[in-house]
């Protein structure tokens, strides 16, 4: 543990933890998305592939990665951010850090018309690595689809079989205390080493939208980045109770912004 301590996280350009995430689109309208993300300044065309290096420059040049505030940017070799990828009738973002993508996740709804691409599901890493660690090699490593799936299935059976039993309550009172056992049992959880995030479907305002995305990461990463450095009990409830001191006052610590 001591030599853990010792050694840093392995982080990306711009400062941030390197976690793998990838963002999967459900793709509408295939040669008009082509034609859009074309038109971007912010994207390089791989001549090989159906597929796009994102850089740090253009419609996204005003982005900030707070977390690093010395980095200093060469617009002569803008920084790539992720890759952009259509494969299979799917639309993928695949990006190195949590903070890359909430960034992502708002700013290509903007730039890409609404009737071509929607965003899916998020599948990511809840761990940091070390310098020195052997890294997975590509997404199709990282990601099992039958064991992504099992755990989202297995997250909502428990949500509903709690809603169920709020519903049956025989107070308010007692609805109350089996929604505060759910949360608590829930966020003392073992996080499991990939996991999937879905988007609501239903949510038109994309600040509305992306938020509990932000909020379901940042989470994860605080819990990464704390049982690095040892501290194997903090939970996503003291991620939670962290965040709201912030947000009212705390520490103003933000490890994704």
């Amino acid at each position: 543990m001591f030599d853990r301590l010792q050694k840093p996280f392995l982080t990306v350009e711009t400062g941030e933890a390197y976690q793998p995430i990838r963002l999967n689109y459900d793709l509408f309208q295939k040669e008009q998305l082509i034609e859009a993300l074309n038109k971007l300044k912010c994207l390089k065309k791989n001549p090989s592939a159906t597929s796009w290096d994102w850089f740090w420059q253009g419609e996204c040049d005003d982005l900030r990665f707070e977390s690093l505030d010395s980095f200093k940017k060469n617009p002569e070799r803008p920084v790539r951010l992720g890759t952009l990828t259509i494969r299979d009738n799917q639309f993928y973002l695949n990006l190195p850090s949590f903070k890359r993508a909430c960034l992502a996740v708002p700013l290509f709804h903007r730039l890409l018309p609404q009737d071509t691409v929607k965003p899916h599901n998020a599948d990511f890493i809840n761990k940091v690595f070390g310098l020195d660690e052997r890294l997975p090699h590509g997404f199709t490593e990282l990601f099992k689809e039958d064991e992504l799936e099992k755990i989202v299935r297995q997250r909502l059976d428990d949500y509903h079989k709690t809603q169920e039993r709020c519903e049956q309550a025989a107070s308010a009172e007692e609805a109350f205390g089996i929604l505060s056992e759910y949360t608590k049992t829930e966020s003392s959880k073992r996080l499991p080493y990939a996991e999937r995030y879905v988007f609501q479907p239903d949510t038109q305002d994309p600040d509305v939208a992306f938020l509990g995305f932000y909020i379901f990461l940042r989470g994860r990463e605080l819990v990464a980045i704390k049982r690095w450095f040892g501290d194997t009990g903090y939970t996503l409830a003291d991620a939670a109770d962290e965040t709201i001191e912030q947000v009212f006052g705390g520490m103003d610590i933000d490890i994704i912004d």
